[in-house]
């Protein structure tokens, strides 16, 4: 059984798919006892340590003594095999899907709206006096607006 749950590079998954992934290898793993998960990425690994990193979290909820082992054994090969969750919103995902878990944050599905920017100061990159900043804004993965540069 193959199950695809790709997302861009470079983008943390959102949080329902972050649950999807952590659902379907959570079901696969306790229908059978021999059945085991691979996770295949391509690019950057700390895609890989994210949902690692989820699936620990979530597999603490219903832990038994072989969930226990299991964790583990996850825990080993995320320390030797994966590159650690360095990027800021990769970390702030793995937090925030805790607190989903823990009931202390829940899912909201209003829409956002970005009404304005601030920028306070002008950072001076390379002591050339400043920067061009641009933006770019994301709907659903897709780009959906992109300033000028």
């Amino acid at each position: 059984q193959v199950l695809d749950f790709g997302w861009p590079d470079l983008h943390t998954p959102a949080l329902e798919k972050i649950c999807s992934v952590c659902k379907a290898m959570d079901t696969w793993l306790n229908a059978a006892p021999h059945n085991v998960v691979v996770l295949h990425n391509k690019g950057n690994r700390g895609r890989l340590g994210v949902v690692v990193a989820a699936y620990m979290h979530y597999s603490n909820i219903s832990a038994s003594a072989d969930q226990a082992l299991d964790r583990f054994a996850m825990k080993r090969f995320y320390e030797d095999k994966v590159v650690p969750v360095g990027q800021p919103s990769q970390k702030r995902y793995i937090h925030y899907f805790s607190g989903l878990l823990s009931g202390s944050i829940k899912m909201n599905n209003k829409p956002l709206f970005l009404h304005h920017v601030i920028m306070h100061g002008i950072p001076n990159f390379e002591s050339k006096g400043g920067c061009r900043p641009f933006l770019k804004i994301y709907q659903a993965m897709q780009p959906v607006y992109t300033s000028g540069i």
